[in-house]
């Protein structure tokens, strides 16, 4: 596969942003202080005026949170904007009360409220936060950012990078679409962007040295957009996927994919010559485009170190008790093309054609919206098996809230933990997890247009 980098790059954005610490101002108590606000940001090339986002303390991403494991994150979110919000965690085993859904967990602090997140951090790895209000438009705005929690030992490498992958919906005049929630995308594959950045930044390149090791940290911040992606003049192995480790580093193959909302920790070797450029590939249909591009300027040493070990594992990785495991079906209805006929939407059961005069395109589990009562009630320490049967004719990012899960592979077999499973159409999904952490975690497609218009259950773990 030959690339051309100008040809790449052209009517897209590969870009590396280095990390960056908060500054943000402390609340009383010392509490320090995060606030989603309205700013300004050079998304575009610099010949486009400046595009105005919604930013945690007016970045794009929002500021880096780095917090070695089991310490305590403590933020105070002060609301800057003009409609209310919340954060959510994502991929945290957290306290319930912190877990940032609205109608769920917490009420949605109104304009220029705030709200005290205080919680401890169990496990190592790769994670992220971002808006669980109006998310179609407050993510898409660009309310997220990353959140590292570190291992206690420092790996074997030379860099280590946190590239977050998006897709924005821009006007000629480079400014933010406001078509936010509309029919056509919230029915069909989500609200998908027009231009695509690295970190919110355009066309930036990181220097790297030729058998330099590195740490790649992706996260995908879409609202829809699924990334295949590749390596070219690097190779190497995942070694974690959402956060939590893999029990063997795996090769990373010709390509791999990261939906809506899934991380997966890369170690990297260098292996293009010094003097030519190693890429992160995205593959735009029949196309492959520059994601990040990494220019070789040296040599770090003359070979290659080892195959890595293993990162160490999270607590409570252990398989599931499958004894006296409790099977329950969700499937997956409705959206265009659809054979949805009625779901359960506010108490009742309710035809389609009324389903969509409310914009309710989609059902989980037999309802649309979220419902009032769970869709399962479990023990603490019991194990659920649940099967997501896809009936429709799109992909969806399936997102269990403040837990992780094993996906059931064919045969019968357990594929490593994750708290995000990407189904795709017409194909069946089954996840298997023990209740291990009491409270009520949403789980809902995080094609987030699909959320909004339909998608969501939650679990009661008592």
């Amino acid at each position: 596969m030959k690339l051309n980098r100008r040809q790449m790059l052209a009517g897209s954005a590969a870009s590396l942003w280095l990390p960056r610490l908060a500054e943000a101002a402390a609340g009383a108590g010392g509490m320090q202080v995060i606030e989603p606000r309205a700013a300004e940001h050079q998304l575009a090339p610099s010949d486009y005026p400046a595009t105005r986002i919604w930013g945690y303390d007016g970045m794009a991403p929002g500021p880096e949170m780095r917090i070695a494991q089991g310490e305590r994150l403590t933020r105070r979110l002060r609301n800057g904007l003009d409609q209310p919000t919340s954060i959510h965690w994502h991929g945290i085993r957290i306290d319930n009360a912190m877990d940032g859904v609205p109608g769920l967990t917490q009420e949605a602090v109104a304009p220029g409220a705030s709200f005290d997140y205080d919680f401890a951090l169990p496990d190592a790895g790769t994670y992220w936060y971002h808006a669980h209000a109006q998310s179609v438009e407050q993510v898409g705005r660009g309310l997220y950012g990353a959140l590292i929690v570190t291992e206690p030992e420092p790996l074997d490498i030379d860099a280590e990078h946190v590239l977050i992958l998006d897709d924005w919906r821009l006007q000629d005049d480079a400014q933010l679409a406001g078509d936010w929630g509309a029919p056509h995308d919230n029915s069909h594959g989500g609200r998908m962007g027009n231009f695509i950045a690295t970190n919110a930044t355009f066309d930036l390149a990181l220097p790297v040295e030729q058998n330099a090791r590195l740490r790649l940290r992706l996260i995908n911040a879409a609202n829809a957009r699924i990334f295949p992606l590749a390596l070219k003049g690097l190779e190497g192995w995942i070694v974690a996927l959402d956060g939590m480790p893999l029990a063997s580093p795996e090769a990373v193959g010709e390509d791999f994919v990261l939906g809506p909302g899934q991380r997966a920790d890369l170690l990297v070797d260098v292996v293009a010559e010094e003097g030519e450029e190693a890429y992160l590939v995205r593959f735009d249909r029949d196309a492959a485009a520059a994601q990040v591009s990494f220019p070789v300027t040296g040599r770090a040493a003359l070979s290659r170190r080892p195959a890595p070990a293993p990162l160490p594992p999270n607590p409570g990785q252990e398989l599931p008790d499958l004894a006296s495991v409790r099977a329950l079906d969700m499937p997956i209805e409705g959206g265009a093309m659809g054979r949805l006929g009625s779901a359960m939407y506010e108490g009742a059961e309710t035809q389609f054609r009324d389903l969509v005069g409310a914009g309710q395109f989609w059902a989980l589990g037999g309802a649309a919206g979220l419902p009032k009562t769970p869709f399962a009630s479990a023990a603490r320490g019991e194990t659920l098996r649940i099967r997501m049967e896809n009936q429709t004719v799109f992909p969806h990012a399936m997102h269990l809230h403040g837990m992780h899960f094993r996906e059931v592979l064919s045969g019968g077999a357990l594929g490593p933990m994750r708290d995000t499973l990407l189904v795709a159409g017409q194909e069946t999904g089954e996840i298997v997890f023990e209740a291990r952490n009491p409270g009520k975690w949403l789980i809902h497609c995080h094609m987030l247009g699909h959320a909004a218009s339909g998608m969501v259950q939650w679990i009661e773990v008592t």
